[in-house]
């Protein structure tokens, strides 16, 4: 994984130090996007400052995106291959929804789901759009039920 990861870096102008390739391979292992606090917590060793340096290089470079979830927290998800989520002057079709688990608290990237064109009234023109949908995630549903 670490060549794919060395890959990813020097194709994106990146020097691949080993604190950018820890966070790239924890957002991959990740089943769901990872907050500022959260990937502090998986990494231990790395200082808080380095991880947040590097998010900001990763969603600069849009090797990763950033997701508002409504939590407080921004959470951060490695951009699919084809994801133009993050670039400036992209489509909102572009764009893809996020669901957020009111249980567990996991943010999802939905990436097959692209936001839906709205129409708005004249004179309105959109730069960016994000769309969070909240419910239970398919292991809270078994888990739990349909309860929250």
């Amino acid at each position: 994984m670490n060549d794919c990861i060395t890959r990813l870096l020097d194709d994106n102008g990146i020097r691949p130090t080993p604190n950018r390739i820890m966070i790239i391979r924890e957002l991959c292992s990740a089943n769901a996007a990872l907050s500022l606090s959260d990937l502090e917590g998986r990494l231990g060793t790395v200082d808080k400052s380095s991880v947040f340096r590097t998010l900001t290089l990763l969603t600069q470079h849009h090797i990763i995106h950033q997701i508002n979830d409504s939590t407080g927290q921004t959470k951060y998800a490695l951009c699919q291959e084809d994801c133009r989520c993050s670039e400036p002057h992209h489509k909102i079709s572009d764009s893809h929804i996020h669901f957020h688990c009111e249980k567990c608290k996991q943010t999802y990237c939905l990436p097959s789901k692209p936001i839906p064109e709205i129409d708005l009234p004249d004179g309105f023109h959109v730069h960016d759009a994000e769309m969070i949908i909240k419910g239970l995630c398919p292991t809270c549903i078994k888990k739990y039920g349909c309860k929250i």
